[in-house]
């Protein structure tokens, strides 16, 4: 098949102790996966199952990347998240099935115009503009589950230019890895290729340009972005 024009390249996430890259062929995000970070958004947790956003792979940025600020905000966020990568087909999956079919893990960010996304909110409207925004799926090299071992209590944290701003553990998820997968597999086919963002602690809060963001989790390799100047 001929293109009209050449298409993007598919996007990949570097994998540690391996050559080849982690190809990502679709993202799916989970929202108010953590209590307090629900409370301070205004809203309460669904604990009977968790809802889910997505994000476009060509809108991925590697660890180290500089983000300019995004067009039409003034008030981009920070979220720090556990993300995870499927490493085998899952569909209908029981928790163990989910919990086997989770190939790696990593640190991401999900960088959020957050008025734009309070927008949707108010008018019941999609997120799309406060979310799936080019630069704002973060992900640093992923760790393969095994050498990872059992999601627990590892602390999970972020930093702008040094100051702590996100600081929780991954026992505070209040849908677990395995029961996301698990959830996601009802209503997808999924398969290698597709990444989960397991939602942010509580501290969200703005960044400009100019600002140094770090985070990490415990047993990963950290993540870092810098806000560049608005294009």
């Amino acid at each position: 098949m001929k293109y009209l024009f050449q298409p993007p390249a598919i996007p990949s996430i570097p994998v540690s102790g391996e050559a080849a890259g982690y190809p990502v062929l679709r993202i799916f995000c989970v929202g108010r996966n953590y209590a307090a970070h629900a409370a301070e958004m205004g809203v309460a947790v669904d604990r009977d199952a968790p809802f889910y956003f997505t994000k476009n792979p060509q809108h991925m940025l590697a660890s180290g990347s500089t983000l300019p600020y995004p067009p039409g905000t003034e008030d981009l966020h920070h979220e720090m998240e556990l993300a995870l990568a499927i490493g085998q087909p899952v569909f209908r999956a029981t928790a163990e099935e989910a919990q086997a079919a989770i190939y790696a893990y990593g640190c991401a960010l999900d960088m959020t115009r957050r008025d734009l996304q309070a927008e949707g909110k108010a008018q019941r409207r999609p997120w799309d503009l406060g979310k799936d925004v080019e630069g704002s799926a973060v992900f640093a090299e992923l760790t393969r589950a095994e050498a990872f071992g059992a999601v627990r209590d590892q602390r999970i944290h972020l930093e702008v230019n040094g100051e702590a701003r996100q600081d929780a553990t991954l026992g505070e998820l209040v849908h677990s890895c395995a029961e996301v997968v698990a959830h996601l597999s009802r209503f997808y086919h999924l398969a290698p290729g597709d990444v989960i963002m397991t939602g942010t602690p509580a501290g969200v809060g703005p960044v400009v340009a100019g600002d140094e963001i770090t985070g990490g989790i415990d047993g990963l390799a950290p993540i870092s972005l810098r806000i560049g100047a608005a294009e």
